[in-house]
């Protein structure tokens, strides 16, 4: 999550350079419950003294509303079908949410 934060942090930057204004807050999505717990709380960060510094640019781009975090279950993770082993019916439903319907037509 934090170089997530640091590439949105830069990325809005160069679109304020640029003359860009995004006022919005950007919407970050994360399957690790147990991160943004430590992120979000004070308490649980006592017991992650190695990622003190990430949890509070993390924590800080949060409290400035630059980004947003939310859960998202790990079935519903696009990105799984690059990086598990997944069953065949959650491979094809994620193929389906990427508009992939067959595989074998050719383009």
């Amino acid at each position: 999550m934090a170089s997530v934060t640091y590439e949105l942090k830069w990325l809005k930057f160069l679109l304020l350079s640029l003359g860009v204004h995004h006022p919005k807050v950007i919407p970050v999505f994360c399957e690790s419950q147990y991160v943004l717990h430590i992120v979000q709380n004070l308490v649980f960060h006592e017991c992650t003294k190695h990622n003190e510094v990430d949890c509070h640019f993390v924590r800080d781009a949060i409290q400035d509303g630059l980004i947003a975090p939310s859960y998202v279950p790990t079935s519903f993770q696009l990105a799984n079908i690059f990086t598990k082993a997944i069953g065949k019916p959650q491979f094809e439903y994620l193929l389906s949410k990427l508009d992939i319907y067959d595989l074998h037509v050719p383009t």
